[in-house]
């Protein structure tokens, strides 16, 4: 860890030692990540700092209920409030964004994504961790001499690491994350339980698998295929339940980078977007979205603009190869 990161991590726990009232919020539509560091984060504070209200802002997820709930956060608690932001790359995407005064509000940054959206009076921006997960361990582990690590808190970052590592097989996995997941493993949880709840699928989920392996259609390193509401519906399922199935199409032989396109109820199209070597976040910024170099999502608004993402897949393939 350079001196410049050592401070930043100071500066943070400075701010969250003169605060009263700390709220944390992290991206809509939450993954394992975004619950583990958000909620993780909290059980740390809250542990070595029980005087102090911590609140956990946004909405919840029903099929990551097991990790964290969510009953939100009313606007009128943000009087005086430190405001801390975990693995949320743009203002946009913070879940309860409308409740944070930034003029007001002292608001932290914690983030994995690369730094395309500067916001906050003080920001920990770290792209080549494995996940906001792994920062918030790090953190803890900085300070571990005058900080305790509640059991819940190391399930919950466990589980953030494992999500956004794909079980340790992406390549953000490095041998620093996995002797912190090895550190973490030493709290007493059970990691085997927690590993079968997030990869459990319902009967639906499962049948949604299947289709795709059978309607993917594979072209010049390249998978592709698009889910539309019929297909929901007739399963159904919902967008949310989609996020099951994103990395299906990556043990397929010669595919290099895929998209999941499942249709909205407005008929416009999440895109899913994923790769084994091309980077396709810029990809991703070019049709309204974003993300790592190797996971991203976007949105696309007619079959004509998947098709263009398709090309454009095809093209970051050509030249990754070349």
């Amino acid at each position: 860890m350079t001196q410049d990161e050592q401070n930043q991590l100071q500066a943070i726990l400075k701010s969250i030692k003169k605060a009263d009232k700390i709220i944390i919020h992290r991206h809509v539509r939450p993954d394992p990540d975004a619950i583990g560091s958000q909620v993780g984060l909290a059980e740390i504070i809250r542990a070595n700092f029980p005087d102090k209200t911590v609140l956990t802002a946004g909405s919840g997820s029903d099929h990551l209920k097991f990790l964290a709930d969510f009953s939100g956060v009313q606007a009128n608690e943000y009087d005086d409030a430190l405001v801390i932001v975990t693995d949320t790359a743009n203002i946009d995407r913070i879940d309860g964004r409308e409740n944070i005064d930034f003029d007001q509000n002292q608001v932290i940054k914690i983030d994995h994504h690369p730094l395309d959206d500067p916001y906050g009076n003080l920001a920990w921006v770290k792209p080549s961790a494995s996940s906001c997960s792994e920062m918030i361990a790090d953190f803890y582990f900085a300070f571990e001499d005058s900080l305790t690590l509640p059991d819940n808190a190391a399930r919950l970052l466990y589980g953030g690491i494992v999500g956004d590592t794909g079980r340790f097989e992406f390549p953000a996995t490095t041998p620093h994350t996995m002797q912190v997941a090895g550190r973490l493993m030493e709290s007493n949880f059970d990691h085997t339980d927690l590993l079968n709840q997030l990869y459990e699928v319902s009967p639906q989920v499962a049948s949604l698998n299947g289709y795709v392996l059978d309607q993917v259609k594979v072209e010049d390193g390249v998978g592709a295929v698009v889910i539309d509401q019929a297909k929901l519906q007739e399963l159904g399922l919902r967008d949310a339940d989609t996020n099951a199935i994103v990395n299906v199409p990556r043990p397929i032989a010669g595919v290099l980078c895929w998209g999941i396109f499942v249709e909205q109820t407005d008929g416009s199209y999440r895109c899913r977007l994923r790769s084994k070597g091309p980077a396709i976040n810029q990809i991703a910024k070019d049709h309204g979205g974003g993300g790592h170099p190797m996971a991203s999502g976007a949105y696309a608004y007619s079959h004509e603009e998947i098709q263009a993402i398709i090309d454009q897949f095809k093209q970051a393939v050509k030249d990754f190869q070349s």
